[in-house]
């Protein structure tokens, strides 16, 4: 709008074009769920390498199954990881901690000088809350067992009486956390129960745990300033104020109610709300001799349908030919676009093992595979043959034919396979619709998650249309925008076609949204594209020609 100018001169206003660029969304974010050795329960936690994952989650555990698959997952390519640990708690035994977390317990200053041995100390915690400041471990498991705790009082003169310094070390990682001047009094913004929880990643104070009226007293035999446990002059000593008094627990094996989860506690799978994107899905077997239930396979097909996303389905154990894959295919019990499949089971070295041959879930290989072909040709070229090579492993856990091959891709099942010239491929690109009697039009995995690509990043890129007036300018600039972003998928080979018209389209005017439309709030945009297909079959014909005949 034109300003009110009085003075004469020339004045210049700039314009808003009206261009709102649309960014393509990632398409290769890969969330796990599953057990693991340490790290937050039901808290989603992003990692670019599994040298985070070990870091945070503990790496490689043979009750995880979920390790070996994010290992996988990055040793294939992959470049984004989602992972939700679940934890299923088992019956309390003798020293051990109800919440599966280790407990210890600081004994104040007036209390310090009278504990002697690691019995009077934890008889004293136990009897005796007011005289602590009580710690969990920030998560259950027994990695919380290897923390060694330190409080010193070299602090400043100006400070009171109620402040402290406290050091935790995690041993089994090789990591110190040092947190000066923290204090047990309710008004003061260095309160120890706040400071934890905003920058520790090891202990926590309680929920529910009240803080005492002393500070806790210094760790005997430690140094002030050293790292916990390497000044003592008796390190096998067991000092409450350095070790757990009850100690934490890696849990029981978990099953598909862990998994699932519930809604209302954004526990399990509905962990994954409070994550912004994830394109594809792993659930790894609950254990290494149990698979993922076909419920719960139906239910994570389902709210992957509702997140534009895809589930990668593992192989039932019992899978060892490719009869039975025939055969027990159905027993899945999904029928979904936005879910695929995958056989055999890969086998590997299992370094815990003294890399023993094993068998593994293919879905964290499968999905790396997806990522890196996601990032060197696009979305929408079939994560499938030559290029798609399955690192790091000696092969499958049944080598299939190309008559087996040819039963189970009708199907709908993707087959991994060895070729002569490469260890192992993937070697199908179909949904878990692409049974060929379905005759369904999300056959192709390449198909569905281009559609998926194109819908998530349109649905984020037009936000900006909401309370806009709804009138031929805004339709305008819709059609400007959204074409833009097909027309540069296109100029990448996304469509097929030999023109922009024969590849896509986008429509938003008065034929899309009628006045009725207008008056109920609603614009109607209409795109469409024309999706490039694999070439699943090369038909090569050879006719042989007859020599010249003289005449």
């Amino acid at each position: 709008m034109a300003s009110n100018d009085t003075a004469p001169g020339v004045h210049i206003e700039e314009i808003a074009s009206g261009v709102r660029t649309i960014t393509g969304v990632a398409t290769s974010i890969t969330a796990f769920i599953g057990r693991a050795p340490r790290g937050p329960v039901n808290e989603p936690r992003t990692i670019p390498s599994f040298a985070d994952f070990e870091r945070r989650f503990g790496g490689l555990s043979n009750q995880s199954t979920m390790s070996f698959a994010v290992r996988d997952f990055f040793s294939n390519g992959g470049g984004e990881a989602v992972i939700v640990r679940v934890y299923r708690r088992g019956a309390v035994a003798s020293g051990s901690s109800e919440s599966g977390a280790a407990r210890f317990a600081l004994l104040t200053e007036s209390r310090q000088p009278e504990v002697q041995t690691a019995v009077d100390a934890r008889v004293r915690a136990a009897e005796e809350a007011a005289d602590r400041l009580e710690l969990t471990a920030s998560a259950p498991g027994a990695w919380g067992n290897s923390l060694l705790l330190r409080v010193d009082h070299a602090l400043p003169d100006r400070a009171d009486r109620s402040s402290f310094n406290l050091s935790v070390r995690d041993r089994a990682m090789n990591a110190v956390e040092s947190f000066r001047n923290v204090s047990i009094a309710a008004d003061s913004p260095r309160r120890v129960d706040r400071v934890l929880e905003q920058e520790s990643l090891l202990v926590r104070v309680p929920e529910g745990a009240g803080l005492p009226a002393e500070r806790p007293g210094e760790t005997p035999g430690e140094t002030p300033g050293a790292t916990p446990g390497e000044s003592a002059a008796s390190p096998a000593e067991d000092h409450t104020a350095r070790r757990p008094f009850e100690l934490g627990s890696d849990g029981v094996a978990i099953t598909d109610d862990e998994i699932v989860g519930s809604e209302a506690e954004r526990d399990g799978l509905f962990a994954l709300d409070t994550v912004d994107l994830f394109n594809l899905l792993c659930i790894p077997p609950l254990a290494a001799d149990v698979d993922v239930a076909p419920d719960t396979w139906q239910a994570a097909a389902e709210y992957c349908r509702r997140r534009r996303a895809v589930l990668i389905i593992d192989p039932p154990q019992g899978w060892s030919r490719g009869e039975q894959a025939r055969t027990g295919i159905e027993s899945i019990g999904v029928s979904n676009s936005h879910a695929a499949i995958y056989f055999p089971r890969i086998r590997q070295a299992n370094p815990l093992r003294a890399n023993q041959i094993e068998a593994f879930a293919p879905c964290g290989a499968v999905a790396g595979v997806i990522a890196r072909t996601d990032a060197t040709r696009g979305v929408w070229k079939a994560p499938a043959g030559l290029d798609a090579r399955i690192t790091g492993i000696s092969g499958f856990s049944t080598a299939l034919t190309d008559a087996e091959i040819g039963e189970l891709n009708p199907l709908g099942v993707n087959c991994l396979r060895t070729l002569p010239e490469v260890d192992g491929v993937v070697w199908g690109a179909r949904t878990r619709e692409g049974d060929d009697r379905l005759a369904s039009e999300w056959k192709y995995l390449p198909v569905r998650r281009t559609a998926l690509f194109i819908e998530e990043s349109l649905w984020r890129g037009t936000q900006w249309v909401v309370f806009e007036p709804n009138d031929e300018p805004l339709w305008a600039q819709i059609r400007l925008n959204l074409g833009a972003f097909m027309n540069g998928l296109f100029r990448q080979g996304a469509f097929e076609g030999a023109t922009p018209r024969e590849a896509y389209f986008v429509k938003c005017d008065r034929e899309t949204t009628t006045q009725n439309d207008i008056n109920l709030g609603t614009v109607n945009i209409l795109v469409g594209f024309a999706p490039l297909k694999p070439a699943e079959f090369v038909v090569i014909r050879i006719q042989r020609v007859a020599g010249q005949i003289a005449t």
